[in-house]
């Protein structure tokens, strides 16, 4: 990774995603995880203040970017609950089968360029009865706001560390061998509209 990518996006990416609504919408599915939790692109731990450590019996943080795992740290030290880091993107998932009780992604799923294969990879090391659990922001249903969306998304991938804007989330867990079990969304308030339709709930195997 180049000086931008190790750098400058991490903190970039930690004020975004430390913003106010999108730390309510975390609040909403982190602390539903239990048992052995898989979470899919651990970035700068943010997550770690809203899962209920009674429930935790480990966390692998799955994070490719080293700038990330860097501006992680300090979480990661006050973390109630072991945490071992997997410097692995989402397609290259380096546990066994039947692994985790629970998969955890939190605005991950939009910046995976093979996120057919990442979603194969979870389901594969995801327990028979375990639960994927998600929260993303993606497509939006209104016509005039996906215009935007399709605009904006080449440039923004490019400046914001592969982010897409407009993946139709419930479809890609689902293509992805999931059963959504409950899902809800809603556009945040004081985000802007084209980035602002977020999608959050769980799912299980097929």
């Amino acid at each position: 990774m180049g000086f931008y990518e190790n750098y400058i996006l991490p903190g970039m990416i930690d004020v975004a995603c430390g913003a106010g609504p999108i730390l309510k919408q975390r609040a909403k599915v982190v602390p539903l995880a239990e048992g052995r939790v898989l979470e899919v692109g651990m970035g700068s731990a943010i997550n770690i203040p809203f899962y209920d450590p009674a429930r935790i019996e480990m966390v692998w943080g799955l994070e490719p970017s080293e700038g990330m795992r860097r501006k992680a740290a300090p979480r990661i030290a006050k973390a109630p609950f072991p945490i071992e880091w997997l410097g692995f993107p989402g397609e290259e998932i380096p546990l066994d089968d039947n692994s985790a009780d629970t998969v955890l992604l939190t605005f991950t799923l939009c910046t995976i360029p093979d996120f057919a294969k990442a979603l194969e990879q979870m389901r594969r090391v995801l327990k028979p009865g375990g639960r994927l659990l998600f929260a993303e922001h993606g497509e939006a249903p209104d016509e005039s706001v996906r215009k935007w969306q399709n605009r904006i998304n080449p440039i923004w991938k490019r400046i914001a560390g592969g982010c897409n804007v407009n993946r139709q989330i419930p479809k890609l867990i689902e293509d992805g061998g999931f059963k959504i079990e409950d899902v809800d969304s809603m556009y945040l308030p004081q985000t802007p509209r084209f980035a602002a339709f977020q999608y959050w709930g769980v799912a299980t195997q097929r």
